[in-house]
């Protein structure tokens, strides 16, 4: 979608909106830190974000990785910058279609800084002066796919000293195609005020979205403004003053400067702003609670998953439950299917999983940071207690999920831990729901006024032995369903016919049932070879002759991936009871040892 279409959309529903801007890191675990820091921001409900573009193209490559990435895995609307510092035109074209193909249809056009080591800005050979230019050939070569945004300089750009003439500028960047302004950051509101005033009475009616940066340290400041020579009042040198040596009195007080500066916003009209980030996330949402800014639920979370936005997955609304912590590695898969969902979970569906060559599995940290989460594990309990840490919130991550648990499983944590104590290895899970508003904080998703169920859901790894305990247990309840398989294959399950069983869905005003989430064979069975995949992954961190490479290739190549759907989703504790029989007299004695406390 267009961010303009949006801006435009919230201005008529008479709320505030913001958006955030990312940089790509100059480090592979940089990135994955971002997406990750991308992910949680997401709930904090910017409009769009942006992601900038290095000086001299320099991060080109990885601008446009990251932008696909936030369209296709986190759902969220994108913006790219893209610059004429040496990019000829072919360079252009091919950022644009990466763009396009991606499902982007936005862009922050810019002249752009000079390449590192050169002072002053030079076109290249076949490339553009101005981003006039690049505003015109976007418009003359895609009409009105994009939304084009320009940069607005409240103080005047570095290169030129006259502001009325740069305000003029701005104009005809607008007269262009341009469809709103984002300026760039400043310190002093009274003249990005006059800025503002003046710009409207010159004619410029686009939105105009003011740059606001959260001061995060003194030196940081010092380094910041320098890139464009920015004025700070003496006013905020003088209280800085006081406080320079203490990084977090400084946050604080850029966190209060910008919640100041965003009030008078409002007071001139602007209900909008943009956040420049730094990459960095506490500063940002403090800014936000301390304004009492809250998205509309249904828009940060329209359906229980991440949407993808690229148009081709456009109209997908149904995901096998598996890769619920693996987004990435499931829409690859899926990425050659030509419609969604085509009847890919009804009858006429197809095993059109690709293949697991070619789209890579991995680990998502650097190998000295596993071993400081999981160690060295040498028998079945070490492994259980780096699962029941995880469980716990006291490391980041495991192989099969590198983020920190939903809220949602924050009722069933102990219980989570507990299991994986008893030898039950657990990768994924949620809690029974019955009939929770769908503006609910954590349970809730999609269109207001209506109501969200989930049936209980636990999927874990099982020795052999205590797979047969389990379905013996299971063959006495016929409310619970299961499929059961090893590495090599062999299948085990107790359901009837081949048939979806949705675990999650709501019931909204005006609408057939949505049933979003689903357990499925065929997903299963292509699900487990990355699920057994990521043992061998794990045992890879480790000398092939180790004690720890040995246990963790023996559990990959004997144990088998279950998942159990509990159907009654009224029963709360009713998946629980399954293992009961072992939870009353082992789980205290065994959740006291992995906290450190003897009796």
């Amino acid at each position: 979608m267009k961010v303009i279409d949006k801006i435009h959309k919230a201005e008529q529903e008479g709320r505030p909106f913001w958006s955030f801007e990312y940089f790509p890191p100059k480090t592979a675990q940089g990135v994955q830190n971002l997406y990750d820091r991308m992910e949680r921001m997401q709930r904090y409900g910017p409009e769009f974000i942006d992601v900038t573009w290095g000086a001299g193209g320099s991060s080109a490559e990885l601008t446009t990785e990251i932008v696909a990435t936030a369209q296709s895995v986190y759902g969220l609307e994108t913006m790219m910058h893209l610059t004429c510092t040496n990019m000829p035109v072919q360079e252009i074209d091919d950022a644009l279609e990466k763009a396009k193909n991606c499902g982007c249809q936005n862009i922050l056009a810019l002249r752009g800084d000079p390449p590192k080591g050169q002072e002053t800005w030079e076109s290249c050979k076949e490339g553009f002066e101005h981003a006039i230019d690049l505003v015109r050939y976007i418009r003359k070569k895609y009409g009105d796919y994009f939304c084009i945004a320009v940069a607005g300089h409240p103080e005047g750009h570095i290169d030129n000293p006259d502001k009325d003439a740069d305000l003029q500028y701005l104009k005809d960047k607008v007269d262009a195609g341009a469809d709103l302004v984002v300026t760039q950051l400043f310190f002093d509101i009274d003249m990005f005020t006059a800025f503002y005033k003046k710009a409207r009475a010159i004619g410029i009616n686009v939105p105009i979205l003011p740059g606001v940066f959260p001061i995060q340290n003194y030196t940081g400041l010092k380094r910041v403004i320098s890139f464009n020579d920015n004025f700070v009042p003496q006013k905020i040198w003088d209280e800085l003053e006081v406080i320079k040596d203490d990084d977090t009195a400084v946050k604080e007080y850029g966190i209060n400067l910008a919640v100041e500066f965003i009030k008078k916003f409002r007071e001139i009209g602007i209900n909008g702003f943009h956040l420049y980030t730094f990459n960095l996330e506490r500063s940002s949402r403090i800014i936000l609670e301390r304004l009492n800014l809250v998205a509309p639920l249904e828009a940060v979370k329209p359906l229980p998953w991440n949407q993808c936005l690229t148009s081709k997955r456009a109209k997908e609304n149904v995901r096998p439950i598996f890769w619920k912590n693996r987004t990435k590695s499931y829409l690859q898969r899926t990425e050659t299917w030509d419609e969604f969902p085509n009847g890919r979970w009804g009858d006429s569906r197809s095993p059109a999983f690709g293949e697991l060559d070619g789209w890579g599995i991995n680990l998502k940290y650097p190998v000295d940071q596993c071993i400081k989460m999981w160690g060295y594990p040498t028998c079945i309990d070490d492994i259980a207690q780096t699962f029941a840490r995880y469980c716990k919130g006291q490391i980041a991550g495991i192989p099969w999920s590198a983020q920190q648990l939903d809220p949602e499983t924050d009722i069933i944590r102990q219980r989570l831990a507990a299991i994986n104590l008893l030898g039950y290895l657990t990768i994924n899970s949620q809690p029974a729901v019955n009939g929770v508003r769908s503006s609910d904080k954590i349970y809730g998703w999609g269109p207001r006024n209506g109501y969200v169920f989930q049936k209980a859901y636990l999927e874990f790894f099982v020795s052999p032995d205590k797979l047969n305990e389990l379905i013996d247990k299971i063959s006495g309840n016929p409310q619970v369903t299961y499929y059961a398989v090893n590495k090599r294959g062999d299948f085990r399950t107790n359901t009837q016919n081949d048939e979806p069983n949705a675990v999650t869905w709501g019931v909204f005003p005006g609408k057939e049932i949505a049933q979003p989430t689903i357990v499925e064979g065929v997903a299963f069975m292509a699900w487990k070879d990355e699920a057994f995949e990521l043992w061998n992954r794990w045992a890879r961190i480790y000398d092939r002759e180790s004690d720890s490479a040995r246990l963790i290739l023996d559990v990959c190549s004997n144990w088998y991936l279950i998942n159990i759907v509990h159907n009654d989703f009224q029963d709360e504790n009713g998946i629980w009871r399954l293992f009961d029989l072992e939870i009353d007299g082992e789980i205290s004695r065994k959740l006291m040892q992995s906290n450190g406390i003897s009796r």
